[in-house]
């Protein structure tokens, strides 16, 4: 089972996703709540594959969602970066689909959904 590191600004989303993963049978490794951490976080833990928030926050510049996996993807360009998004973001995700994600969940995220998305990336 892989490592997912769970990105979001609102703590229920992530103890939410958290909890479906390990009912997947992942292990959550690290969350963050911002862009920036999550930068921190995925260079401290080296995870199989994260779930970013496009929506979060601007912190030390890194802004929104997008702006974070950009900067995973320079640190490791085979990351493996999932976005989660709510309804009326398609532009948003476009841009990171373009940007170098491999996918992404509409919100609400559900373990239906997170498994589906992460069995398309080989992620089991």
């Amino acid at each position: 089972m892989a490592k997912i590191l769970v990105v979001d600004d609102t703590k229920i989303m992530r103890t939410t996703i958290t909890r479906q993963l390990e009912e997947l049978g992942h292990t959550v490794v690290g969350e963050a709540q911002n862009g920036y951490e999550s930068v921190e976080q995925y260079k401290k833990l080296k995870p199989d594959a994260v779930t970013m928030d496009i929506t979060m926050p601007k912190l030390n510049n890194i802004g929104n969602g997008i702006d974070a996996l950009c900067e995973i993807k320079k640190i490791d360009p085979d990351a493996l970066v999932i976005m989660l998004t709510s309804h009326g973001e398609q532009k948003l995700v476009i841009d990171a689909i373009t940007k170098g994600s491999k996918g992404y969940i509409l919100k609400p995220v559900t373990k239906n959904k997170l498994a589906d998305v992460l069995g398309k990336i080989n992620i089991k």
